[in-house]
């Protein structure tokens, strides 16, 4: 599995910045696939300044593609 960004899927690795949908900069932490089959696309944890939170991948124009 690999987190891609929506549109170009130009992949995102662990430690690269990225924006969130409010004009956030972050840094990806990690990111983990749907649990099960029909989940929904998994999530990614990033931190924002000295806070780290949890959300699904779209926040950051991005989605979990197998391979």
């Amino acid at each position: 599995m690999k987190l891609v960004r929506n549109g170009s899927n130009e992949p995102v690795n662990v430690g690269d910045s990225v924006q969130t949908f409010r004009g956030e900069t972050a840094i990806l932490l990690s990111f983990s696939p749907p649990r099960h089959s029909g989940s929904s696309g998994g999530r990614v944890e990033i931190q924002i300044g000295e806070e780290i939170r949890e959300f699904y991948p779209s926040v950051i124009d991005c989605h979990i593609q197998e391979g």
